[in-house]
């Protein structure tokens, strides 16, 4: 399952007791902006891409943005493309509603953090399943999301 196999890797930062689990779904922003008690644009949503090549782009975005085209472009190289459901599952080993850039397995995933999230002192992403998230700093996420870089490519905030 994944959102154990979440709980497993948070440990290894004593997160794992932090994860939390709603009796009803958070699988979409507003959803899980309800379950938290949060206004949306604290859910930090995980979007995955085609990279061009045999890989994923895995970019964590607060949940009132959108990503914006020509800044996906300039900065990676190609359109921004959503991957199909059945993609998002072989590069993240998680399922859509419960995506997030903890416990990727797969090496060709490659995982960022939109500026986007910084206007928030916590953020809360997903842990795996369609009713969870922990609450994080950003720096937290980051660092647990072992992600690359942050970028700048979203807009409407």
């Amino acid at each position: 399952m994944s959102l154990e196999r979440v709980k497993a890797y948070l440990k290894q930062w004593d997160m794992d007791g932090k994860v939390l689990e709603f009796a009803k779904s958070s699988a979409t922003v507003d959803l899980a902006a309800e379950a938290a008690g949060v206004i949306p644009a604290r859910i930090a949503k995980t979007i995955s891409f085609q990279d061009g090549e045999d890989g994923c782009i895995l970019i964590a975005t607060a949940g009132d943005t959108k990503v914006d085209n020509a800044k996906f472009k300039a900065k990676f190289g190609v359109k921004a493309k959503m991957l199909k459901a059945e993609q998002v599952v072989e590069f993240t080993g998680h399922a859509i509603g419960g995506v997030c850039p903890f416990a990727i397995t797969n090496p060709a995933t490659k995982i960022f953090t939109d500026v986007s999230l910084k206007r928030f002192d916590t953020i809360f992403p997903a842990c795996g399943s369609s009713n969870s998230a922990i609450e994080l700093t950003c720096d937290e996420l980051f660092n647990y999301a072992q992600s690359n870089e942050w970028v700048d490519v979203c807009k409407g905030w």
